[in-house]
């Protein structure tokens, strides 16, 4: 099933409760959180105590990106603020299995992400124990930039190892530049969750633009 992450990166940072009702009433199927702490990438956006105010406000599943150097030691704060889904990166200095193990020690789903110079087989080992890997489509950091087609054989190489192991189901998202123009060429390639910050949030009619996003990749993968 294809589905849209809307990034509240793009959002009015003064006004995310509002943002967040427009997504749940515009058909969004989770809410893509970018957490920066400016040392693993160079911005800084919020924390847990502002992902525990924002669960306030939508029932949505919270799809937590974490661009942190330490994952490891914040995965029980998130967890607790309201995460649903909790992503970090093979980058990281933390652990992967130390990481692994928090996330499914706080009851969450873990993902794994890739930076886009990072070999794409670094996640092969950890597929069995993932709901998610994130093919980041940008270099992460900052809202705005433009989707690299480069970085969709990484795509296709990771879906086909899902079918190879058995795990044709796994999720594989996106991040980066994804739009009208981008998500079919991403789904095409097995992409199946799709995040969107500034395409979404600048259109006239979200709720619009997201159904014309999922048709186009249904289209794509048809």
């Amino acid at each position: 099933m294809n589905r849209i992450s809307p990034s509240i990166l793009s959002a009015d940072y003064g006004n995310l409760a509002e943002a967040l009702k427009l997504l749940t009433a515009s058909g969004a199927d989770m809410v893509h959180i970018d957490v920066m702490d400016g040392h693993f990438v160079p911005n800084i956006t919020l924390g847990a105590p502002v992902v525990r105010c924002l669960r306030k406000s939508t029932a949505l599943p919270f799809d937590v990106h974490l661009m942190i150097d330490e994952p490891a030691r914040y995965i029980a704060d998130f967890a607790e603020a309201g995460a649903d889904r909790i992503t970090f990166h093979v980058e990281a200095k933390s652990g992967i299995e130390e990481t692994l193990d928090a996330i499914r020690a706080a009851g969450k789903e873990a993902g794994l992400a890739v930076k886009p110079g990072t070999d794409i087989s670094e996640v092969y080992p950890y597929l069995s124990r993932l709901a998610m890997v994130l093919v980041m489509t940008v270099e992460p950091g900052f809202g705005g930039q433009s989707f690299r087609e480069d970085m969709l054989p990484k795509i296709r190489a990771l879906r086909e190892e899902c079918a190879r192991r058995g795990i044709p189901g796994l999720d594989i998202q996106v991040d980066g530049g994804i739009s009208a123009q981008t998500i079919a060429k991403a789904a095409a390639a097995g992409a199946n969750v799709f995040v969107s910050g500034s395409a979404l949030f600048g259109s006239p009619d979200m709720a619009a633009e997201i159904d014309r996003f999922k048709k186009l990749a249904d289209a794509a993968q048809a």
